[in-house]
């Protein structure tokens, strides 16, 4: 695979840091070990290190030359809290915790990128490498930002990077406006009034509320959505009673919900609340809705994703940069960096590793793992990108 030579003979060092943090998986806001590792490295390589941004961030600084122009590129730290199921020498040491989304991957590449920076410095300027933690859910970009993210590190843009399975090793996606949705979190509590199974009609019923709920909420994507948007309404959990012969006094309804636009984002909840009280009065029975904003949905800026996209064909040749993905309705927290800064976020393919099925492993899968070849070439691409964007007018 293309990469920058110099990356390419350390790319066995990048393999060993990236398996050792695998075998050490740690949760959001816990990541202490990987904070220990990235900053110990960090200053090896002669970078200054800041540390404490929401607990365990880390981020370090490289300048060079006389330049006032700064670019950030971000990493994320964080594991998933899932049984890994691999068998080979690097798996999990944590039971219950796993690097199954490539975090561990992704904090390497800019590991790699900020070892080949810090020898060269072939920019003008200053480039801030921001190892964010608790991004599975955490926000922990959101809280990095909260506490001075971009006052103690100005950037003039921003830019992150994720490996996508399924996708041909070392291939870049590209994509301007959104790319990753928001992602909402929702929690219906039904209030009826609990009787005797017998005698369900001394009672009010909120299992019966909750099951027409679960109908009723996916009216909002295909009778409240524009068939030309993106939207997504699921329920994950439904808890209620605790014995055959009780009609339990409540019952819980709760699931997430995603959109690729800020318009389609308040339609679903306005219209949540709605179908809900409505069907709760229509039984006699009242429900709360509790309706949680985590992640925005993630917009690349036009010109930035010109820059990302021009800075990986410099890597793997025009032909392995693809721009033509639709969205995705996951999502990332580095749309929050995003919303105060001009950026782009790519995905670097990650190949097509067989799962237990036979199919491509995807990411959150228990026999998930990052492919180690793709390494340099997106600490290539960081690299890159730096040199690029921080070029001297000279």
């Amino acid at each position: 695979m293309p990469t920058i030579n110099r990356l390419a003979k350390f790319h066995d060092d990048m393999t060993a840091w990236r398996r050792d943090i695998h075998a050490h998986p740690e949760l959001a806001f816990e990541e202490q070990r990987t904070a220990d590792k990235v900053a110990k490295l960090l200053e090896e390589f002669g970078i200054d290190v800041h540390r404490g941004l929401a607990t365990t961030g880390v981020v370090g600084s490289i300048r060079a030359g006389t330049s006032g122009k700064s670019i950030g590129l971000r990493a994320d730290l964080d594991a998933l809290p899932l049984l890994e199921k691999n068998d080979f020498g690097h798996c999990s040491t944590h039971a219950g915790k796993m690097h199954a989304c490539g975090h561990d991957g992704h904090t390497v590449m800019l590991l790699g990128a900020a070892r080949y920076l810090a020898e060269t410095r072939n920019f003008d300027g200053t480039v801030h490498l921001i190892f964010q933690p608790a991004e599975e859910g955490g926000g922990g970009g959101k809280v990095m930002m909260d506490e001075g993210l971009f006052e103690k590190f100005p950037c003039d843009a921003v830019y992150g990077m994720h490996n996508w399975p399924g996708l041909e090793p070392g291939s870049i996606t590209v994509r301007t406006g959104p790319m990753l949705a928001s992602a909402d979190m929702f929690e219906i509590r039904v209030q009826g009034k609990g009787a005797h199974a017998a005698m369900p009609h001394q009672g009010v019923d909120p299992i019966v509320v909750g099951a027409e709920l679960v109908s009723a909420l996916q009216s909002i994507v295909s009778r409240n959505t524009d068939p030309l948007m993106n939207a997504v309404v699921t329920v994950t959990q439904f808890h209620a009673g605790s014995a055959n012969n009780i009609i339990p006094d409540d019952a819980v309804v709760s699931g997430t919900c995603r959109a690729l636009s800020d318009d389609v984002q308040n339609m679903i909840e306005a219209r949540m609340v709605q179908v809900a009280e409505g069907i709760a009065a229509a039984h006699g029975a009242t429900a709360t809705v509790d309706y949680r904003r985590n992640y925005p949905v993630l917009v690349n800026t036009e010109k930035e994703t010109q820059k990302a996209a021009q800075a990986a064909a410099k890597v793997v040749g025009e032909d392995q940069v693809h721009n033509d993905i639709p969205p995705v309705m996951g999502s990332e927290d580095f749309a929050f960096m995003l919303q105060e800064k001009p950026g782009s976020y790519v995905w670097i393919g990650n190949g097509f590793r067989a799962g237990a099925d036979g199919d491509p492993c995807m990411l959150h899968n228990p026999h998930y793992d990052f492919n180690d070849e793709i390494l340099s070439v997106g600490a290539s691409y960081w690299a890159t990108l730096t040199e690029q964007e921080l070029a001297s007018e000279a």
